[in-house]
């Protein structure tokens, strides 16, 4: 089987990949760095001719407001159109758990605009929404840093390792479409702040991290729920100890 990953060559997209292969499908890592531009359409119908699936793990280079909501409206309808006219027969998408709940952020309003689209085309679809990812901690910290102190919410995260997200993607890429959604999430539950705590000691990072309702996570304030999932998601099986030593110092 011919499945093309948009965004092929990031995180997830060459772990899942790597999986297909191994499977024995013919992959397609579809990237602007491999002449495939979805907000151009370079190389999309070349690269979806006789393709059964597509999975979009594409992200926007832009987190600002209007930036990132147009990455996400012009890449879905062009490639929507284009797997329309290649006969596609399932398309996946990696979104976020708690999406539709953080209005406040301009990121979380893209992703939704983007779930919109992909549920109008009339392709046959699964979307994964997914906790945020392990490797990212660092990436958070550091957003929350003024000085030599991180200011995070104290909200209820349930971090999953990249490996558990490809194993979850690939598996969804070889399952019927749902035409829903799939929600997974890693083993433990743990709040925000007391995690990048954990993670910068671990890294010897001499940082402070204080618990603040008021932070902002991706401009969006924080309930204690917002950010995971009580509808028994998937769960991963990578724990934050397992992850950090074999993955978080490289």
């Amino acid at each position: 089987m011919k499945i093309v990953i948009i965004g092929g060559t990031g995180l997830i997209g060459s772990k899942t990949a790597e999986r297909l292969r191994r499977q024995g499908h013919e992959v397609i890592a579809a990237a602007p760095n491999t002449g495939v531009n979805t907000i151009t359409g370079e190389g999309l119908a070349e690269a979806l001719t006789g393709a059964s699936v597509v999975i979009d793990l594409a992200n926007s280079p832009s987190f600002e407001d209007k930036a990132v909501l147009d990455f996400f409206e012009i890449s879905g309808r062009n490639l929507m159109a284009a797997e329309k006219a290649a006969a596609v027969k399932h398309h996946i998408a990696l979104s976020i758990i708690g999406v539709d709940r953080l209005p406040e952020s301009g990121y979380m309003r893209a992703k939704v605009a983007q779930e919109k689209i992909i549920r109008g085309a009339g392709i046959p679809y699964t979307i994964v929404h997914s906790t945020q990812f392990m490797e990212f901690l660092g990436g958070i910290a550091q957003s929350g840093t003024i000085g030599n102190t991180v200011r995070l919410s104290p909200a209820y995260v349930q971090p999953i390792a990249s490996d558990d997200v490809a194993d979850n993607v690939a598996a969804a890429a070889t399952a019927a479409p749902i035409n829903g959604v799939i929600e997974i999430s890693g083993p433990e539950r743990v709040r925000l702040n007391e995690l990048v705590a954990r993670y910068l000691k671990a890294m010897g990072d001499g940082r402070e991290v204080e618990a603040d309702t008021e932070a902002r996570y991706f401009g969006a304030r924080l309930e204690d729920g917002s950010l995971v999932s009580d509808n028994d998601p998937r769960l991963g099986h990578i724990t934050f100890e397992q992850w950090f030593a074999t993955s978080a110092r490289r």
